[in-house]
């Protein structure tokens, strides 16, 4: 008689997982939160905190940069990326997270090493102010290779619409206001894979003293998550638009706020971009421009101010612990110039 065990399931280890895993999931929880895990579907009451809500949701994956998490054999961090790329596509608009959704794919589950993705699944949350209310986890065998998942999430938050943000007060003379990314966050690994591994010839566990840490480490470094930086500048002043940079860089990114017919100057020098995009330049032969159209060169969310309201946004960026960098200004035209 056959079973589904038989054929690569194991339900066991799928509930075992579960168990693992739900000290992290509540860790996450808001008041909102109707029920405990285990539902079919996760309940979130907006109450009667919005009068006029709009709902504002995104979905996006971890990408290669799983790759490097399989080599290192390091599950901890690569969920704080699941939460950051969506968080900060949905922030874009002014929205608050309100919860999160992970979807999680594997030709055979190992209860503790799902435990500890989902463990930074739920670390990405808690930065976020968001809460963990739901997920899937599927066991698929013969799909991946040894060892190997996929990663990806949803993220949903509201705002008010009156207060919703979407780049149509931008105005000529309007200043771009740059926050530091941490690195690489979670785009162009099939690249910088390519060079380090392939063409330099670098391990993930060497040490490099231009980075003072080992290319691994470099390169799991989590994506920031900009959210209640971000939520307390607008409860501060207004922002007129903002981009979160990520694949497709600064050429792709920035115009995307912006309304028909303005673009954006860029001063390259109002920021010191950090070693390993200078690294990966070098060693891989890559040119500026295709540099600054695939990388986030270590900017990663711009915000679009008022020029008036320009030095109270960096004061209270400043008492927040970020270093803004003053990028350049919206212009008469299209695109960006650097």
């Amino acid at each position: 008689m056959s079973t589904y065990k038989d054929a690569g399931v194991d339900i066991a280890a799928g509930s075992e997982a579960v168990r693992l895993m739900q000290s992290h999931v509540r860790s996450t929880f808001r008041p909102e939160v109707l029920q405990d895990i285990g539902g079919f579907g996760g309940l979130f009451a907006l109450g009667d905190r919005y009068r006029d809500a709009v709902l504002v949701a995104g979905a996006d994956g971890v990408g290669t940069k799983l790759k490097v998490a399989f080599m290192l054999d390091r599950h901890d961090t690569v969920g704080i990326d699941a939460v950051a790329m969506c968080v900060n596509d949905i922030i874009v608009s002014g929205a608050e997270p309100l919860f999160f959704l992970d979807y999680l794919a594997t030709g055979k589950i190992k209860p503790a090493k799902v435990a500890e993705i989902v463990g930074g699944v739920a670390e990405g949350c808690r930065r976020a102010g968001c809460a963990l209310i739901g997920g899937e986890t599927a066991e698929m065998p013969g799909f991946y290779g040894e060892g190997e998942y996929d990663l990806a999430g949803f993220a949903v938050g509201a705002v008010e619409r009156r207060r919703l943000v979407d780049g149509s007060t931008i105005k000529k003379g309007d200043i771009l206001i740059g926050l530091l990314s941490s690195g690489l966050h979670s785009n162009g690994y099939s690249l910088a894979r390519k060079v380090f591994f392939e063409k330099a010839g670098l391990g993930p566990e060497q040490f490099i003293p231009e980075l003072g840490k080992t290319l691994g480490e470099e390169m799991l470094t989590p994506t920031r998550i900009y959210s209640k930086t971000v939520l307390g500048l607008l409860a501060k002043t207004e922002i007129g638009g903002m981009a979160h940079i990520t694949g497709g860089g600064f050429y792709e990114n920035i115009p995307r706020c912006l309304p028909a017919g303005l673009g954006a100057v860029i001063d390259k020098k109002s920021w010191t971009v950090p070693p390993v995009f200078k690294m990966l330049a070098r060693l891989g032969g890559i040119a500026e421009e295709e540099m600054f159209r695939t990388f986030n060169m270590g900017i990663g969310f711009v915000l679009v101010v008022d020029k008036n309201r320009t030095d109270d946004a960096v004061r209270y960026l400043v008492e927040k612990g970020e270093s803004p960098c003053i990028l350049g200004e919206v212009r008469e035209g299209e695109g960006v110039k650097l």
